[in-house]
């Protein structure tokens, strides 16, 4: 059989041939047996994999993995990195934000005065969040229980 049939196959079950490559499969299909066979031998094999999942790990695996030092050292390190690219990232764009505003002759006042303003009401309320996050985390009575 040709082996670009058989590689037509998938697609034949999956409906992603286009009309002209549709009507040169069937035309081979009901023409060989053997094609014929395969392509039921494929959609057998589609309809168990369907309905096919992975299988859950037990819990205890997950507790082992949550407490495990590794695990806490890894997103610690992650959001350390992230933060500080953050940081980087906005701070450099702020810093052009800042300087194509008050050193263009042609912006508005009321732009270079709001801008500022505006920027220092955000940190002021980035800032209060975090610390009211910290607060809770640290307040929490049920941080240690398994949710």
């Amino acid at each position: 059989m040709n082996k670009r049939f058989r590689e037509m196959i998938a697609g034949y079950v999956d409906d992603e041939l286009t009309n002209a490559e549709r009507t040169e499969f069937e035309q081979k299909l009901a023409a060989n047996p053997e094609l014929r066979a395969e392509l039921e031998e494929f959609r057998k094999l589609k309809e168990v994999t369907s309905v096919m999942s992975y299988a859950d790990l037990p819990l205890e695996v997950w507790e082992n993995y949550w407490q495990s030092l590794y695990r806490k050292l890894e997103r610690g390190f992650g959001w350390i990195f992230f933060s500080i690219g953050a940081m980087i990232l906005l701070g450099f764009g702020a810093w052009e934000l800042f300087h194509q505003v008050f050193t263009d002759p042609a912006s508005p006042w009321y732009i270079k005065i709001g801008l500022p303003i505006l920027l220092l009401g955000l940190v002021i309320l980035v800032v209060s969040l975090g610390r009211e996050r910290l607060f809770a985390y640290r307040k929490d009575r049920y941080k240690e229980v398994i949710r």
